[in-house]
């Protein structure tokens, strides 16, 4: 543990210069007179370290003295900073062993390389909770480059939009914060006319770059917008929760197309004919989306949804039976 300890000491003061030792102790969770003691340690083994007393004292370096590790490119430091998926490493308990990790990365980085990997830290996200206990994933993705690109080169981006149940995409003009991976599914988040929004990337239809610089709301950050929108998502009121059955043979399919409104599968032993799943729906007439499969799914509940199907099947019958 002291090994591992005095590492990161020499590679944060590496990073960031002179360090106030309490920060380094709170840093690494550990008293300040524990960090005094390892930099004598480190002195001692022949780093060149020394403590500056006073108000604006700290712990420091000798200008010029590092040691490097080099041969990454951009892409690959930018690549090892989307290791940071939140929520995976909480759920392992690894989230300090990422964090010191990732410090001792940036300390050994190129320095024309550590802007990027700092930018990809700030810029995508990966959170690996869905949205549901259910199963699914995201459909391919045209392009996700184009957003991509919006989020690092800090533009304006327009887009065409396809929202849930509606037939004709809508033109926004977007002021991206970043991505998110969310279970899979790829998310743009960004401000529409100075509000945040949450955009999925499966369901843009056309992207393209403005020559405009981006207009984000000052000092927010992607982690703070995601929060809010999340909360937003998985709070939703005024909606419909639909229980509905689908045939086995068509589960995978109903999944790709339907796994943003799952909220959960309420019943599958993994052997019947059926499987019942519940749906989270913006309202009653949102469930004609069900209509292409026919009868291969089958809305139990609740009665009103189950009655305004029945219309719109029996509307197509008899527009064909004449």
């Amino acid at each position: 543990m002291k090994s591992d300890r005095l590492l990161s000491i020499l590679l944060l003061l590496q990073t960031r210069g002179q360090v106030p030792a309490h920060e380094l102790a709170e840093r690494l969770e550990v008293s300040v007179r524990t960090i005094y003691r390892d930099v004598e340690a480190l002195s001692a083994s022949g780093v060149p370290v020394y403590a500056e007393r006073g108000r604006h004292g700290g712990i420091a370096l000798l200008p010029g003295y590092r040691t490097d590790v080099t041969g990454l490119t951009a892409d690959e430091s930018r690549a090892l900073f989307l290791l940071a998926a939140r929520g995976a490493h909480a759920a392992l308990g690894l989230d300090a062993a990422l964090g010191s990790a990732l410090r001792k990365v940036m300390a050994a980085l190129p320095a024309p390389h550590r802007p990027a990997a700092e930018l990809t830290s700030r810029r995508v996200l990966v959170d690996a909770e869905r949205w549901t206990r259910g199963p699914g994933a995201g459909l391919p993705v045209d392009h996700l480059g184009v957003l991509q690109d919006a989020v690092f080169a800090d533009r304006r981006l327009r887009v065409r939009y396809r929202h849930s149940g509606a037939s004709e995409p809508r033109a926004y003009t977007l002021d991206p914060y970043g991505l998110v991976s969310k279970a899979g599914v790829w998310y743009l988040v960004a401000d529409s006319g100075g509000e945040p929004r949450l955009f999925r990337a499966d369901r843009v239809c056309a992207a393209e770059l403005t020559d405009e610089p981006v207009r984000r709301r000052a000092g927010v950050e992607l982690a703070q917008v995601w929060e809010e929108l999340k909360r937003r998502v998985e709070r939703r009121a005024g909606g419909v929760e639909v229980t509905v059955r689908v045939r086995r043979e068509r589960y995978e399919q109903f999944l790709r197309l339907h796994v943003g409104s799952l909220t959960r599968v309420a019943e599958d032993d993994g052997a019947g004919e059926w499987v019942t799943v519940l749906l989270a729906l913006e309202a009653v007439g949102a469930a004609r989306m069900l209509l292409p499969f026919a009868a291969s799914v089958e809305v139990v509940s609740p009665p009103e949804v189950r009655e305004d199907l029945a219309r719109a099947a029996a509307a197509v019958t008899d527009l064909y039976r004449q």
